[in-house]
């Protein structure tokens, strides 16, 4: 039997004072449009229990005893992957059966949701022991240290890189509406791969190339790009630029190249892409791209550039400043 809706407070209380003032039942329930029988219960209520709103309910017990559900944590807690199905199958062995639904609820119950998971370098020894050390070498920089640093880092775009993540309002039969599906094209349409570099003034001219760097492009790409970037930027004396640890960047040739320009580069700990604040920058660009549906690959490179140009610098600022916090 489904529930019925509970009286509000204040048609209580007109009944509560209707009945004070000497009307029975059936009259109290005409004027308000309530049954007798339910007039009846609320003026009862208040006379035994001084009050007319309903009384905590203890609710249906739960199918996940206390034990079954300190089992059922100390599992998750050790094996954090451990799907809902492995728990009902647990709980199913112990004698207890329940649904993935039940679980939900316990482990929400304690605090516990399920999230994706999050993916980070992967990091040998050695990775830990460079990262600590490059930490501990810049500890005590001064703030304006990190300002003079001009980070770089180069990222692959799709031109239907981020097709997937489209959602759409549609009915159930109208998924093949052309208004709600979008083009899709074996590896992606074709790409661009974008070389870019800020610092806490603002960011520089984007370079955009189709194919793959090597070490003889990229030379030639800071060639034509870094010096005029740093006297567009007004970088002045004691800047220091960032790259990673790419084959191409430490080259012999690539190392030469900065000597004899006689310009400083910040020594780098291997698989440390979560160091680098333009790292940040990255999903929000592909999203406001994906989000202007380039046509093909030179209207790509045109969006691209349009929109790195609209990066605000105060952006460029939060991200340098929150560098020294990671």
């Amino acid at each position: 039997m489904a529930k019925t809706r509970e009286l509000c407070k204040d048609i209580r209380h007109k009944i509560v004072d209707l009945h004070k003032a000497g009307m029975g039942y059936r009259t109290i329930g005409k004027q308000l449009g309530q049954k007798a029988t339910t007039v009846g219960a609320i003026i009862r209520k208040r006379k035994k229990f001084k009050m007319t709103v309903n009384h905590p309910r203890s609710g249906a017990p739960y199918k996940i005893s206390p034990r079954g559900a300190s089992m059922i944590m100390r599992k998750v807690r050790d094996q954090p992957r451990t799907t809902r199905q492995d728990l009902v199958n647990d709980l199913k062995r112990a004698g207890t059966t329940v649904s993935k639904k039940t679980i939900s609820n316990t482990l929400r119950s304690h605090g516990l949701k399920s999230c994706s998971i999050r993916k980070v370098p992967l990091l040998k020894p050695a990775h830990v022991q460079a990262r600590l050390k490059f930490a501990n070498d810049h500890l005590d920089d001064p703030e304006e240290e990190s300002e003079k640093v001009m980070w770089s880092d180069e990222t692959k775009i799709e031109l239907f890189g981020l097709n997937s993540t489209r959602r759409v309002w549609r009915k159930k039969k109208d998924e093949y509406n052309p208004k709600n599906t979008i083009p899709t094209v074996k590896h992606g349409g074709g790409n661009i791969i974008i070389g870019d570099a800020f610092l806490q003034r603002g960011q520089d001219d984007c370079t955009v190339l189709r194919g793959g760097w090597m070490g003889a492009m990229y030379r030639k790409v800071l060639a034509n790009n870094l010096l005029p970037s740093v006297r567009a930027l007004k970088m002045g004396r004691g800047w220091v630029f960032q790259h990673d640890n790419d084959p191409k960047h430490t080259a012999r040739a690539t190392k030469e190249w900065f000597r004899k320009k006689h310009l400083k580069v910040l020594e780098w700990p291997s698989q440390s892409p979560d160091l680098n604040p333009i790292e940040n920058l990255w999903r929000e660009l592909k999203v406001c791209i994906a989000q202007r549906q380039p046509r093909n690959l030179k209207d790509l490179e045109k969006v691209y550039m349009e929109e790195w140009a609209k990066i605000p610098a105060a952006v460029c600022a939060n991200l340098v400043k929150n560098y020294r916090s990671l």
